[in-house]
């Protein structure tokens, strides 16, 4: 029996007691996950990123372990929850639009202490002054730098496009606005190099891909240690007691932990390990988060129906963006249909071995986005289910 019909077996004795569709997560893969993270990151705390989790239960899990410090999250609203809920060190990743979440935050000293916002841009200071609404708490912020690589004097851009914040000196300018203004607090700088973090370089089939990437990111890695330093050195000779300098992601864990300037390491992908993570040569996790569907149909020879199954993930359109079916072993979507929203042919020999009522465990392409599908997930130890925890949604809470 291969390793993964072993987790079949596990899977299915596990969750024979409960009909699909339903997800699950495997603790010990879990926590092997975030094992390897600690160990990559090479002494640095991991800031874990709630986006890629979005289970309450799971992030209390995670930041029980040595090794991991604070939340990474996703929108204020999400921030101030958090807060509420007893965590109380949450850096906010993206700037924010919510004026009434800001009213709360500068009303309030124990959410202002607890929640670090996003900057790029003095508008969003001003924004932020608007909605205070006669809070006079001191607002605590962190400057994004746009991590991307920029050749050929600029014609060619490779990464996400996020902040405008680019040189030592525009970070240096923004720290400056931000001392002088009352009622703010410069503590920190992040800057995510996607482009390294988020992209695999081995992908299976795509050889020359593959070592394009390796080279394009090996440039993007020197040029960005380079400039980051640098931006560190000019901000700090702003705002001297800057608290954190955070980077990397799951994909570049240890390369970002090297840099003398990072003071944390931001992951959250590599503790369930979705379909995304397969394709890197730096690491190797374990598929943690699974979800599974029921067969409804047998059409036929080599044919089988599951219900539902169509959950694409967000980014660029393209098949890597689906969900891949993964246990049993053997199972493919059919070109024509594909996933779909309320039901999914499956092709392949393991498909006449499947009976109605039967199992079918998919991977879902990027990690935390699975629990806007499902209110909650199925913790699983050994062949036990030994807990059932709310994501997000089955707390009533959908932030984005």
């Amino acid at each position: 029996m291969t390793a993964r019909a072993a987790d079949r077996a596990r899977y299915d004795r596990a969750t024979a007691h409960l009909d699909a569709p339903l997800a699950i997560v495997d603790l010990e893969a879990f926590d092997a996950n975030a094992d390897d993270l600690v160990r990559r990151a090479g002494g640095k705390p991991v800031r874990v990123a709630s986006k890629s989790v979005r289970c309450r239960h799971l992030l209390e899990r995670v930041l029980a372990k040595d090794g991991f410090a604070g939340i990474m999250s996703f929108t204020l609203a999400e921030s101030l929850w958090l807060a509420r809920s007893g965590f109380d060190d949450i850096l906010l990743a993206y700037p924010s639009a919510d004026r009434a979440r800001f009213a709360e935050l500068a009303a309030d000293p124990k959410l202002a202490a607890a929640v670090t916002v996003m900057i790029d841009d003095p508008a969003q200071l001003d924004l932020i002054d608007a909605a205070r609404d006669g809070g006079s708490e001191v607002v605590r912020v962190c400057l994004e730098l746009d991590t991307s690589l920029k050749m050929f004097g600029g014609r060619v851009r490779v990464g996400a496009r996020r902040s405008p914040l680019y040189s030592p000196a525009q970070l240096a300018d923004l720290a400056r606005t931000v001392a002088r203004r009352p009622g703010f607090k410069l503590v920190g700088i992040m800057a995510y190099e996607g482009h390294i973090a988020g992209v695999g370089d081995a992908v299976v089939g795509r050889p020359l891909r593959s070592r394009a990437v390796r080279l394009m990111q090996a440039t993007a890695r020197r040029e960005l240690a380079e400039r980051r330093a640098a931006v560190v050195r000019a901000v700090r000779a702003v705002t001297p007691d800057l608290e954190f300098v955070n980077g990397g992601g799951t994909g570049s864990v240890q390369t970002t932990a090297a840099e003398d300037a990072v003071t944390e390491i931001a992951a959250g992908s590599g503790l369930y390990v979705p379909r995304l993570f397969d394709n890197y040569t730096s690491f190797t996790g374990r598929p943690a988060a699974l979800f599974a569907m029921p067969v409804v149909r047998r059409p036929g020879v080599g044919v089988v129906t599951v219900l539902g199954g169509g959950y694409p993930a967000s980014g660029a359109p393209g098949p890597d963006r689906l969900p891949v079916p993964y246990l049993p072993e053997g199972l493919s979507y059919d070109p024509q249909e594909g996933p779909g929203e309320v039901q999914t042919p499956l092709l392949g020999s393991a498909a006449d071995d499947l009976l109605i009522g039967d199992k079918v465990w998919f991977r879902h392409a990027k990690a935390g986005e699975l629990c806007e599908r499902f209110a909650e997930l199925q913790l699983i130890e050994g062949d036990r289910v030994t807990a059932t925890v709310p994501t997000y949604r089955g707390e009533g809470h959908t932030f984005l």
